[in-house]
């Protein structure tokens, strides 16, 4: 998954299309993200010690990650990923639109490091 957590990201299907959000956390496992004001939910709470007040409490659910797409800081629009290769090896995500870098993925591994068997 090429979304990372603190990402801005435009939904694109659902009640909230159109909406540009921080991206909170990530499952990758799942392939969901939990996306800032998006897909609010309430979870009704008894009183507690933790919580003395009780009652509804607003949170975000996940959603899934095909529903949105990063927003490119270099050309402002809602885009697809690539991944392209650096010189120096490691992976770095790139707008399919404009062409700019937004960031590394994997950094190279260093030379002569000791391979695990």
């Amino acid at each position: 998954m090429l979304i990372r957590s603190g990402d801005l990201v435009e939904v694109k299907t659902g009640n909230a299309k159109g909406t540009r959000a921080k991206v909170l956390s990530v499952r990758p496992s799942d392939g969901k993200i939990v996306v800032e004001g998006v897909n609010r939910v309430y979870r009704h709470v008894k009183r507690s010690q933790k919580n003395q007040q009780g009652g509804r409490l607003s949170k975000e659910m996940p959603i899934d990650a095909s529903n949105v797409l990063l927003v490119c800081s270099g050309c402002d629009k809602a885009s697809r990923l690539g991944v392209r290769v650096a010189e120096d090896g490691g992976r770095v995500r790139v707008c399919r639109k404009c062409g700019a870098d937004l960031g590394t993925l994997k950094r190279p591994k260093a030379a002569g490091a000791a391979v695990k068997k």
